[in-house]
């Protein structure tokens, strides 16, 4: 009885980690969206009002913080990846 327990247990493990998995690529699809939208309004307008501004480093730093967490990277470290890569562009 106990491993018929433990084996729903690990189909409902694996079924929700699926589930979080789909949701998170559907939502990197979602901001992909958002942030082209976000683009176009803030065309022409950055240069006068600084909030698109801060909204896309309020978006930034959430991210870091997010690639941080999954990655087991510190903040600083997921930072000069950053900072590496644009210098290289």
């Amino acid at each position: 009885m106990k491993r018929t327990r433990r084996n729903r247990g690990r189909k409902a493990n694996a079924a929700e980690y699926a589930d979080a998995r789909n949701d998170i690529a559907r939502l990197i699809d979602v901001l992909q969206m958002e942030l082209d939208k976000h683009h176009e309004l803030a065309a022409g307008l950055v240069e006068r009002n600084w909030g698109y501004v801060g909204d896309l480093k309020e978006v930034r730093s959430n991210l870091l913080n997010t690639v941080a967490f999954i990655s087991g990277m510190e903040l600083d470290e997921v930072q000069r990846f950053l900072d590496d890569a644009n210098e290289n562009d």
